[in-house]
Order: structure tokens, then C-alpha cells, then sequence
């Protein structure tokens, strides 16, 4: 499957060459040949989360080659020279485990849910395909037709995705933060076996990959078995992406999109830093502040958005506000809403863009921002009730360059906000200029029967 974005808890630590650091159960290592290793203990349950991230995304992709990524994702499951077709997610039913993978615009992932005794068979055919992947071209071929069709079920017939996608390509002209993740019909249709088979030699090596082992384990015996099955690996060159720098945008950018829909509405965005783009400590802070921002405008029901637009006003059906904060490359401060009926998709739109204007204007007060802290604590404890998303917590991070413990330390830094670096930054970023509109309409005709897609998500 694919995934555009995960979500804002995400950060680096400094690990020492060959050596462990420690921080609430979480222990870092490095291989000889590269690869990095974080293991996170939760001894609640006799369950362990085994999950490899590899450093290549949309956002490492070049025109006419978007969605290699995810197609590739695709791959992993045909076979390897010692593992038949299907035989992988086999073995894995046959322990009991859930396993699966995805694709971002960041990084590639993909993971297994297994008893602990089991850690050891799935490490030893996860890192199996690492390296000795046969990408068949009958069964390359199939699978392209697979993914098209993922494409049409996912994008082409959901008129949302359409806009978001369109919104994306609008906001981003000239970095590769505009590819979607799956992909563009025409590059999809034209992908040759080949292209697969190099971009698996380019990127799939130890040296750009990360081992995240969560649930109810020992560092040191992870370590031992990882040597053992991913240190057998040699180092290879990875070229970085050539630089593709956002150009500075200059005025609003506006597009209109007719889709297969009865509701209308409107999704904006603004060009703002993230935590691993900021360049100095104040740029820092100023995505600590963002990310503030966003939850003041949407981070629940009390929250500014629905209780402005939804029960007073009365005009709109949803509302939200995302800020992804640990994208590799420069991101955006995103609004959105749909009208209710009786109300017209520019009435949304000029509400988000008053509320906006009310944090440029007006400070927060320290009650609203005590909520949000609250609730952010709130949440920073509710995601260690899974194993599961503490390791995805964890490859999020480390995949874009942050500390694996960034989440620890996230509360502390949001407390450092103040009103004042609030309202701040509302003015330095959320401004027309800097400004993306994409509007979606009915297109008023009828859209029944359309086909659903049976392929692997």
C-alpha cells in the first residue's frame, strides 16, 4: 500500500559507531556495513514488531519515473531466489503474524507483528529479500497492471484524492515534494522490468536501510541476530538525489477540479519549514510553534475550526488542519472544509481564511494554550499503548534523518511556545503569497458502477 504522509510526532539522535545509547528502553547500534538499529523495549506482551525502513520515497523519484517506489514495494512480495511466489506472506500466516509494507513519500517500510520466538524466521527472510530479490518479468507485468488499477481505484475515482493530489502538484512546481506516491498514470503504464531491478540495486542495500525492533525483547540479542542476517551484507554507494529546490512562491496559486461528487470543497496550503529542513534553533521553534498552530485551529472538538464553522456559524459539514513537521523536504500548513447545504464552497473558504487572520491579529490566550498542550501530552502517552506505533513512531524519525527519541523530548519543546512566537509565525508564513487553493466541484453527472479495486493494498 501507499501513504502520502505520517503524521507530526517525528526527530535524530547522535548514535556512536558500532556502540548503543539508551534513552526510555530504546537502545541504537550500527552495523559494520551501515545499517542502524533501534530497538525498543515493551516487555507488556510476549509480541514482537520486526520492521525494515529504507530511505527512498516519492520525493527520490525524477520525472517520468514516479511511483518507482511503491511499485517496487509491490515487488518485495514475488519471490527471491529462496523464496517462491507468495511464499513469504506464507511463512508468516503459518506463525500466526500479520505482515505488510508501505510506501510514503519519505521512505519505503515493511514489517511483521509476530510472537517473540518467531523474531529470528522473520529476520532471516526479511533480510533474504534485502538483497536477492528476482524481479520475473511476467510477474513484473502483472503486478504493473495491479498497481493502475490501485491507481484508478484510489485517485482517479475518488474525487478527493484527485484534488489532493492536483493541490499537491499546484503547490510544488519544481521539487520532487509535487510526485505523488503511487505515482502518474503514464509513468506507471511505461515502468520496464529494468527499472525496477535498478532502482532495488540503487537503494535496497544495508547502508540506507534502518532495523526497528519493538515489543518484548533484549537489545543485545537483537543485535546478535542482526549481524548475523543483515550484517552478511556488504555496503553499497548511494548516490544522493540531485538538489531540487522549491522556487520561492510569489502570489496565491488557485486551481478548480470537477469530480464525481455532491459536496463540494475547498483545501489550502501554505509553504512552510520542517523540523529536519529548519536550519538553526530558531527555525526550530518556529516548527514547534506551527505545530501549535495547527492543533489551536483543529486538535478536536473544542478546537477553533469546528467550533467556529461547524456549530456557530453553521456553514460547514468538516473542517481540519495538518502541518506534517518531520517531512524531508519543506512542507505545508494545510486547511480544509466542505459546506454544509445551503452553503456555497467560498463561504468555507473565506471563514479558514478569517480564522487565519485571528491568529495574525490576536494573541492566543494561555487557557487555549494549556489545552493544547494537554492534549498533546495526552496523545504522547496514548501511542505507547501499541508496540506497533512506537516502532512506526520510531522508523518515521530515524527514516528522515531525526532522533529516534524526537517524540520523548516533543512535549518539552511545544511548552516552550509563547503567544507572541505564535503569532509570529502566523504572519511570517500564512499569508496569501505563500498561499495554495485547490476547489473541488460537482461535476453533476452520474458516476454509478464504477469498479472496485482486488488488488494487494
Amino acid at each position: 500500500m501507499f501513504i502520502s504522509k505520517l503524521t507530526r510526532f517525528t526527530g535524530a539522535l547522535a548514535l556512536s559507531m558500532f556502540g548503543l545509547t539508551a534513552s526510555a528502553n530504546m537502545a541504537e547500534y550500527q552495523l559494520e556495513n551501515g545499517m542502524h538499529i533501534v530497538v525498543k523495549e515493551d516487555h507488556r506482551a510476549p509480541v514482537v514488531v520486526h520492521q525494515v525502513w529504507y530511505k527512498v520515497g516519492s520525493t527520490y523519484e525524477e520525472a517520468g519515473k514516479t511511483g518507482l517506489s511503491h511499485m517496487l514495494e509491490h515487488m518485495m512480495f514475488k519471490g527471491t531466489k529462496t523464496l517462491k511466489l507468495g511464499e513469504f506472506s506464507k511463512i508468516v500466516s503459518q506463525l500466526g503474524g500479520q505482515e505488510n509494507a508501505f510506501t510514503s513519500a519519505n521512505y519505503t517500510a515493511y514489517y511483521q507483528v509476530v510472537g517473540r520466538q518467531h523474531l529470528e524466521k522473520v529476520m532471516k527472510i526479511e533480510a533474504d529479500r534485502m538483497r536477492h530479490l528476482v524481479i520475473d518479468d511476467e510477474a513484473f507485468y502483472k503486478e504493473r497492471d495491479v498497481v493502475t488499477e490501485e491507481r484508478r481505484w484510489r485517485l482517479e475515482d475518488q474525487p478527493s484524492s484527485k484534488l489532493n493530489e492536483q493541490f499537491t502538484a499546484t503547490a510544488f512546481l519544481n521539487s520532487p515534494s509535487r510526485n505523488p506516491v503511487i505515482g502518474w498514470m503514464t509513468d506507471i503504464r511505461h515502468y520496464k522490468a529494468e527499472d525496477l531491478r535498478s532502482w532495488y540495486k540503487q537503494w535496497y542495500a544495508p547502508n540506507n536501510a534502518t532495523l526497528v525492533v519493538a515489543g518484548d525483547v533484549q537489545p543485545e540479542a537483537v543485535l546478535a541476530l542482526a549481524k548475523k542476517y543483515y550484517g552478511a551484507y556488504q555496503a553499497e554507494t548511494i548516490a544522493s538525489p540531485k538538489p531540487q529546490v522549491e522556487i520561492t512562491q510569489e502570489g496565491l496559486r488557485r486551481i478548480e477540479l470537477k469530480g464525481a461528487t455532491k459536496v463540494p470543497s475547498v483545501q489550502m496550503g501554505f509553504h512552510v519549514p520542517s523540523l529536519v529542513t529548519a536550519r538553526n534553533d530558531e527555525e526550530r521553534q518556529e516548527v514547534y510553534a506551527l505545530a501549535v498552530l495547527s492543533s489551536i485551529l483543529e486538535g478536536g472538538s473544542s478546537s477553533r475550526l469546528p467550533v467556529s464553522l461547524v456549530r456557530e456559524q453553521q456553514i460547514a459539514a468538516g473542517v481540519s488542519s495538518s502541518y506534517h513537521s518531520t517531512d524531508r523536504l519543506p512542507t505545508l500548513f494545510e486547511l480544509s472544509g466542505t459546506p454544509i447545504t445551503g452553503h456555497k464552497v467560498a463561504e468555507i473558504e473565506a471563514a479558514l481564511l478569517a480564522e487565519v487572520e485571528k491568529l495574525k491579529t490576536t494573541l492566543v490566550s494561555s487557557e487555549e494554550l494549556a489545552r493544547v498542550w494537554a492534549k498533546d501530552e495526552a496523545d504522547h502517552v496514548y501511542y505507547r499503548d501499541s508496540i506497533q506505533s512506537q516502532a512506526m513512531i520510531i522508523g518515521t524519525l530515524v527514516s528522515v534523518g531525526l532522533p529516534a527519541d524526537t517524540l520523548d523530548h516533543w512535549i518539552d519543546n511545544i511548552r516552550q511556545v509563547t503567544p507572541e512566537q505564535l503569532q509570529a509565525v502566523a504572519q511570517k508564513y500564512l499569508h496569501k503569497d505563500n498561499l495554495t487553493i485547490a476547489t473541488l466541484y460537482p461535476d453533476g453527472k452520474d458516476h454509478s458502477g464504477l469498479k472496485a479495486y482486488t488488488g494487494r493494498l
